[in-house]
C-alpha cells in the first residue's frame, strides 16, 4: 500500500499517450522498498506501458568528491542489475539530473520522482515540473512518515515532534508490497552511461578528487542489509547501553546507506520492530524521531546550512560571548590535519578522514570543540560543515546539517552560562573520560593508519 500522503502532483498537466512511464530516480537509489518505484510500476501497468528508470550523474553536486561518488556508484551498479532482473531498464546519463529528466520526459506519458529535502533537490524538481508537458508526480520514500504529514511547521526539538510521529506510526509503519511490470523495457534502445567498471567510470567524471574513495564501507543495498543483519543479531540488545562508547562497535552503520537512499528507513524499522530486544525502542527513536526531525529542519528552514538557522536564544548567546578569549585557536589546515593539543579530538578527526564515518558521540564532542577553538561561532559553524561534508559519507544531508547545528544549540535548550559557549551546551574531555576509555579510543584510531 502506498499512502496518499506520500504522493504529491508537482504540476497540472494531462497524462500523455507516449512511449513509456518514466521514474526519475534521484534520492531513493534502490530497487527494494521504494515507494516511488512501486508507484511507477502501478502506473505503467495501468497504462499498459513499459517503465524506464532514469538517473542523472552530475559532476557538480555541492561539496561531493570522489569518496561520495564511488560509494554512490557501487550502489547504482547493484540497483541497475536488480531492476534488470525485474524487466526494468535503468538509463544513466552523465549530466545534471534535471536536464536529463526534462529530455527523457519528451517521450514519457507521465514522470514519477522520489523526494529530496535539500534546496538543490527541491530546485531540480521545481525546474522539471515547470518545463515538462506531462505530469510530474512526487512519491516520498526516504522517511517513515511524510515530512508534511509529521508536522506542518519547523519543530523546536525532538520532544515536540515525537508525539506527532507516534500518533501516526500505525498508519505508515506497514510493509510495502513489491510489484512487477507487465511489459519489459529491456529491449528499448537508449544510450546509457556505463558504470560496470567503477574505477573507469570515476575516471570519466570531472569531479573533486581531493578525498579518495576508501574500503571501510562499500555502497549498495546488499551491503546495507549485511550491516543490518549483523546489528540485529549481535548489537541491538546492548545498543542502549553501548551506543555512545566509541571503543566498542554497537552502531548499525546505516547512515551512509540511508544518505544515498540505498536502503529504506521503513524497511529497517519493520525489521527492527520484529525483534524481541530491549534495544528496539532506543533504536527506533534514532531512526524515526531523530532522523525525521532533521528532515523537518531542512524542509522548513531554507537557511539550514548557515549560522542563521540556529534558534534565536543560541545566536544571541553566542554573539554575546563572541569576543571571549578562546583557550586555543587553530587554523582550518591544522584542524583538517588533526593537529590540535587534544588527542581525543584528533582521533575523531582522523576516524572521519580515514573511514568516512565518525562515531556519533565523538561527532558531538568534535563539533563542540570547533566552537571553542575558532575565532567566532560563525567561523566554527562554517568549519564544522566544511569538514563534515568533505569527509563524511553521510555528510551533505539533513542529518549532517542538523548534527552540526545541534552542536551550536539547535534542537537543544539553554544551559548554564559559561565563557565562549554562553548558554549553549558544553562538552569537555573529562566528560569523555567518565563515559568510556577515551585513551582506548585513541589507540583504536591509531591502528587504522
Amino acid at each position: 500500500m502506498i499512502q496518499k500522503e506520500r504522493i504529491k502532483v508537482l504540476n497540472q498537466t494531462e497524462v500523455k499517450k507516449r512511449t513509456y512511464i518514466l521514474y526519475w530516480m534521484q534520492a531513493s537509489q534502490r530497487a527494494a522498498y521504494n515507494h516511488a518505484l512501486e508507484y511507477a510500476i502501478l502506473k505503467a501497468n495501468e497504462l499498459h506501458q513499459p517503465l524506464i528508470v532514469f538517473f542523472g550523474i552530475t559532476d557538480h553536486f555541492p561539496e561531493a568528491n570522489e569518496r561520495h561518488y564511488a560509494f554512490m556508484l557501487e550502489g547504482l551498479k547493484e540497483t541497475q542489475r536488480s531492476l534488470r532482473e525485474r524487466k526494468i531498464q535503468m538509463v544513466i546519463r552523465h549530466e545534471s539530473p534535471e536536464k536529463g529528466a526534462i529530455q527523457m520526459a519528451n517521450h514519457a506519458s507521465l514522470v514519477v520522482v522520489d523526494r529530496g529535502y535539500l534546496n538543490i533537490q527541491r530546485h531540480w524538481r521545481k525546474t522539471v515540473a515547470e518545463r515538462i508537458n506531462c505530469p510530474l508526480i512526487q512519491v516520498e520514500s526516504d522517511v517513515v512518515i511524510p515530512v508534511e504529514e509529521a508536522s506542518s511547521k519547523e519543530e523546536y526539538a525532538a520532544a515536540t515532534l515525537r508525539p506527532k510521529i507516534h500518533k501516526k506510526l500505525n498508519r505508515f509503519l506497514i510493509p510495502l508490497p513489491s510489484g512487477e511490470p507487465a511489459i519489459s523495457s529491456l529491449s528499448m534502445d537508449f544510450n546509457s552511461f556505463e558504470i560496470e567498471d567503477i574505477e573507469k567510470t570515476l575516471s570519466r567524471l570531472r569531479i573533486d578528487r581531493s578525498v579518495r574513495s576508501m574500503n571501510s564501507f562499500r555502497g549498495g543495498t546488499q551491503e546495507a542489509y549485511r550491516h543490518l543483519e549483523v546489528f540485529l543479531e549481535e548489537k541491538l540488545d546492548r545498543y542502549p547501553e553501548h551506543r555512545n562508547d566509541p571503543t566498542l562497535d554497537y552502531l548499525s552503520h546505516m547512515s551512509p546507506y540511508l544518505h544515498f537512499g540505498q536502503i529504506s528507513p521503513l524497511d529497517i524499522a519493520l525489521k527492527v520492530k520484529q525483534m524481541k530486544s530491549p534495544g528496539v525502542e532506543a533504536f527506533l527513536e534514532e531512526l524515526i524521531v531523530r532522523r525525521e526531525l532533521s528532515m523537518n529542519f531542512v524542509f522548513y528552514n531554507e537557511r539550514y546550512d548557515s549560522f542563521e538557522a540556529l534558534p534565536e536564544w543560541a545566536k544571541k548567546s553566542l554573539r554575546t560571548h563572541q569576543r571571549d578569549k578562546r583557550p586555543h585557536l587553530y587554523t582550518l589546515e591544522q584542524l583538517e590535519k588533526a593537529e590540535t593539543h587534544d588527542p581525543y579530538w584528533n582521533a575523531a578527526q582522523k576516524e572521519m578522514v580515514i573511514t568516512g564515518k565518525m562515531h556519533g558521540y565523538m561527532r558531538m564532542y568534535w563539533g563542540k570543540k570547533l566552537l571553542e577553538w575558532s575565532q567566532s561561532p560563525q567561523e566554527a559553524f562554517h568549519t564544522a560543515l566544511y569538514l563534515n561534508n568533505k569527509y563524511e559519507l553521510d555528510g551533505r544531508d539533513p542529518n549532517g546539517f542538523t548534527g552540526v547545528a545541534w552542536c551550536f544549540g539547535k534542537h537543544d535548550r539553554p544551559w548554564g552560562e559559561r565563557p565562549v559557549f554562553g548558554t549553549v551546551r558544553y562538552m569537555n574531555d573529562k566528560g569523555l573520560e567518565r563515559k568510556f576509555d577515551a585513551d582506548q579510543y585513541v589507540r583504536k584510531i591509531d591502528q587504522l593508519q
